[in-house]
């Protein structure tokens, strides 16, 4: 869509020179801008309230906002266009800025309709106050957040100043996209297990008396293996719910996590891996450490399932004292590596977003986002590099965390 060629968005004419009134970006003349009828509007000159007036506006300057800003004074005509409007609408501000409304920001609707022309700011409802956040096109397609607000004298006084907020819809897009592949996820990680569950208990309640003991028992057990694996999964989506929102909730007790590493691998070598494919170290001299021993277990467990799921060779378990922090407050550092490729350089820095999977073994691909989000819970840390032997290797820090009432 080109430039449109009226005059302004349904607004009084212009004043002659009132395109020459403006200054720099946000900055009109020391007149202000004026009225139809020549004479300065009280509602549009210098005053506290005025945008435009960096010592007026809590001194912060409109080119110092995140978002873009676009102020058309009473006559339809742009006063303030700001760094961020110029930089999202692709106009630079010096050729915006004097310009009718509908040309400096020639929006259409996702119909191809201008916008300007529907909503009619200056001619329209006396009553309006503005338009709410809504998604628009600027020329070429691109998509941009806009809302307006109609600043009157009186409530249903004509417009003295309309103020457009702008606003890139790339952070949404990344949001709403997320939230499709979440979806998507978990409709793909229930419909394995539901259809296992439904299909032994319908045949278990259609035939059970052609099975033997022994059948019925193997079918059981896959339902109940079945059913902890969903329920695993509403686990890890209550948990992403509660990092996302920042509800994470940690328990704090005394937590012996040697301990907690020996459960794991007793878990794994009683599940069918060799014992010989793991190997802890636990250096002398741990501090005490105060955790969430649940939170502390999910830990473990996805850094031990990813290991063994995905790496081969040894897998190596080390606990260590260490300090953690800028404050060199004691803590605990503890390190999980394998013998495997390891994880591509390219690709360290997205191993702790949602939905990564390192290989096609199967997974949601959240284990290692909960990780992260339940190691920084508790005020420690998670890396992830190439161990000594190539393989992948984690690294948490947990400081001591001594509740308050116990210092």
């Amino acid at each position: 869509m080109g430039p449109a060629e009226t005059a302004g968005p349904a607004g009084p004419p212009a004043p002659t020179g009132s395109a020459e009134a403006t200054g720099s970006a946000g900055a009109p003349s020391p007149t202000g801008p004026t009225g139809p009828a020549g004479t300065t509007d009280p509602a549009d000159s210098t005053t506290p309230a005025d945008p435009a007036d960096p010592v007026g506006f809590a001194g912060v300057h409109p080119d110092d906002l995140p978002d873009g800003l676009v102020v058309a004074d009473a006559t339809g005509r742009v006063v303030c266009f700001n760094a961020a409007a110029a930089r999202i609408t692709a106009v630079p501000a010096d050729r915006a800025l004097g310009l009718p409304l509908d040309r400096a920001l020639p929006l259409e609707d996702l119909k191809g309709r201008r916008w300007w022309a529907l909503t009619d700011p200056y001619g329209g409802l006396a009553t309006r106050s503005g338009q709410p956040e809504r998604n628009l096109l600027l020329p070429g397609g691109r998509e941009v957040l806009v809302s307006a607000r109609y600043v009157r004298e009186h409530p249903t006084g004509p417009v003295r100043r309309v103020v457009v907020s702008l606003r890139g819809t790339e952070a949404r897009r990344r949001t709403e996209r997320s939230h499709a592949e979440l979806i998507a996820t978990v409709a793909h990680e229930l419909r394995s297990p539901l259809t296992s569950v439904k299909g032994f208990t319908a045949t278990l309640l259609h035939k059970w008396e052609r099975f033997t003991d022994e059948q019925k028992r193997l079918m059981l057990e896959t339902v109940d293996a079945d059913a902890g694996r969903i329920k695993r999964l509403i686990a890890e989506l209550l948990d992403i719910s509660r990092i996302d929102s920042g509800r994470l909730e940690v328990r704090r007790q005394p937590v012996d996590i040697a301990a907690a590493v020996g459960r794991h691998v007793h878990a794994h070598t009683t599940g069918g891996q060799s014992p010989d494919r793991f190997f802890v170290r636990i250096r002398p001299q741990l501090p005490p450490l105060w955790a969430d021993p649940d939170k502390i277990d999910q830990i473990l467990g996805n850094l031990l399932e990813n290991a063994v799921r995905h790496g081969e060779g040894t897998v190596t378990i080390e606990v260590a004292p260490t300090t953690a922090g800028d404050d060199g407050e004691e803590g605990t550092e503890v390190t999980v590596s394998d013998e495997g490729p390891g994880i591509p350089e390219e690709s360290m820095s997205r191993v702790f977003t949602r939905f990564w999977r390192g290989s096609k073994r199967g997974g949601t691909g959240l284990g290692l986002y909960i990780v992260k989000g339940v190691v920084e819970a508790h005020g420690g840390t998670i890396t992830v590099g190439r161990g000594p032997r190539g393989g992948a290797e984690f690294r948490f820090i947990l400081p001591v965390g001594t509740p308050a009432h116990l210092l």
